[in-house]
């Protein structure tokens, strides 16, 4: 048996003592060499979130658009173009909850349907393409401000006035009487007379009586003067968030099979040029390349979309340029032969480079063409229910429970064409509209000013600029609607007179019935009226803006 010297043992000790060191550690590297995780391989492993978001946004263009309120189906004639830079209305679902896709796109898939359900009968069912450019979320949801700049002034005797910072009188009222002017000349004056409402809004003036009440519901009458030419229209009451607004109701209708031809594709197409029109004058030459007729016609509501701008195009010029028409005589001779030059061909003359702003684009026309044709199917439906018995007529008031929302808040009617000039208010900052522009309405409810959201859609000036928010009174939205029904109704008439001729097919029935609340006589002292209220708005001007340019006011 061999010996272990001394310093062969002390080595061995050094070795045993080595390993039992190294053992426990390169177990415990192990342990935690098992328990890390491996890292993902990015470029193996694309978002799915992200990628079936965008693949399966379901197309705006697929989505069906239904309205509501009381007008009936009317059969798609092709997709119903929305504006082409309408913002989401505020009646969408908040977007918190949806995760974003790349180009920060919302995901769509998490979006309930936009379809909205008919609620009384009338279901569009034209469907809406995408729209080629929507603003944010961030620029949709309204004006920063709707109170414009300027001061308050508390006046001598009574009353207010809002005066803006170029010391012009935005409004005033005082005893009864309220006068708004516009940014760029023209003014609204309200007042109240033994009873009687009287209203002047630029060119345009009339007197409002209550009427009748039938089954419930209060009627008023309304004498206008335009140019010295009187005509009476009957307006229904509606009475909704404590505001009272005004209706037109037509004093007849036509027999409900013109109605439906009006409505319905012709079986040819319909080459109706500007000389059929009789266009011409020095409007046609100003706005010729802001709006371009349609070069045919496949239905009588595409002829009626040409007749309703060109009646509003025709109402701007007037009140516009009437004024300029003297101190710019070679202009608008120039803009008449143009006219005239142009009435023998088929395209429109070159546009005044002063118009300026977004033109009528085709996408937009044709919504208002879908408008106008749904209007059609409405009157149809109207002209059914009035031909029943009348209920009988009653002085008394109507129910002050019977409240109901003005077809201006109808969730199914967003697109409205300015019948007269306005003054509105984005971000906090007036711009002027004129007649033609057309506006999108985006919100619902009014507030407390009785104003809601709407998306200028086109403006024939570069003031309010397309595709700005605005903040607009609902009673300016129901005139604008006013206006588009007498408008449409005047435009059957028109067609009523044609068809049969120069290539118009002729209607199946083109008689009248009267409505059940008919138009009642002119009120004989309508004119005196106005021209009493224009007088004491005058004198009443002249006080105020004596007394802003004295005092400071207040901001």
């Amino acid at each position: 048996m061999n010996r272990i010297t001394r310093s062969e043992g002390a080595l061995l000790k050094f070795a045993i003592l080595l390993l039992t060191i190294s053992l426990p550690l390169f177990a415990l590297g192990q342990h935690k060499n098992e328990s890390k995780p491996s890292a993902p391989a990015h470029s193996s492993a694309p978002s799915h979130a992200a990628t079936q978001s965008h693949s399966s946004t379901p197309s705006h263009a697929a989505t069906g658009h239904t309205n509501t309120a009381s007008r009936p189906s009317t059969p798609s004639t092709g997709s119903r173009p929305s504006s082409p830079s309408r913002p989401s209305t505020g009646s969408r679902p908040s977007t918190a909850s949806r995760p974003s896709t790349p180009g920060g796109r919302t995901n769509t898939t998490a979006r309930p349907s936009t379809a909205r359900p008919s609620t009384a009968g009338r279901t569009n069912t034209a469907a809406r393409p995408a729209t080629s450019a929507r603003p944010s979320a961030a620029t949709s949801r309204g004006p920063a401000s709707r109170t414009p700049p300027g001061r308050n002034v508390a006046l001598r005797g009574g009353g207010t006035a809002s005066i803006r910072p170029n010391g012009q009188v935005r409004s005033f009222s005082r005893g009864g009487m309220t006068v708004t002017n516009n940014i760029h000349g023209g003014r609204t004056i309200v007042s109240t007379h033994n009873g009687a409402t009287i209203v002047t809004h630029g060119r345009v003036g009339f007197v409002q009586r209550p009427y009748v009440v039938r089954g419930g519901v209060s009627f008023v009458s309304r004498t206008y003067v335009v140019g010295g030419v009187v005509h009476v229209g009957v307006y229904r009451s509606y009475y909704w968030g404590g505001h009272p607004y005004f209706g037109w109701h037509p004093g007849f209708f036509w027999h409900p099979g013109f109605y439906a031809w009006g409505w319905q594709p012709w079986g040819a197409p319909l080459y109706w040029g500007v000389g059929l029109w009789g266009w011409h004058g020095p409007w046609w030459g100003f706005y010729g390349g802001w709006w371009n007729p349609y070069p045919y016609y496949a239905a009588p509501y595409f002829w009626l979309t040409d007749y309703l701008i060109s009646q509003q195009l025709q109402a701007a010029y007037a009140a516009n340029y009437a004024a300029a028409e003297n101190a710019h005589a070679d202009e608008m001779a120039a803009d008449a032969a143009a006219s005239d030059a142009a009435a023998a061909g088929s395209a429109p003359p070159p546009a005044d480079a002063s118009a300026g702003g977004t033109p009528l684009s085709p996408e937009l026309k044709d919504a208002i063409a879908q408008e106008v044709k749904a209007q059609l199917a409405a009157q149809q439906q109207q002209a059914q229910q009035d031909s029943a018995p009348a209920p009988a007529a009653s002085a008394a008031p109507a129910p002050a429970a019977a409240q109901t929302p003005p077809p201006a808040l109808d969730p199914a009617q967003r697109t409205f064409i300015v019948n007269a000039d306005l003054t509105v208010v984005s971000n906090g900052q007036e711009c002027a509209l004129s007649s033609g522009d057309v506006l999108t309405r985006l919100t619902d409810t009014p507030d407390a000013d009785q104003t809601v959201n709407a998306s200028v859609s086109a403006s024939k000036k570069a003031d309010c600029t397309a595709g700005s928010t605005v903040a607009v009174k609902v009673d300016d939205l129901q005139e604008m609607f006013n206006h588009f029904q007498e408008t449409i109704q005047n435009g059957m008439t028109e067609m009523a007179k044609k068809q049969g001729t120069n290539g118009m097919p002729a209607a199946p029935d083109t008689g009248t019935a009267a409505s059940s609340v008919p138009n009642p006589p002119a009120d004989p002292n309508a004119a005196a009226d106005l021209q009493q209220q224009q007088q004491q708005a005058n004198q009443a001007q002249a006080d105020v803006q004596q007394q802003a340019a004295s005092s400071g006011g207040t901001q």
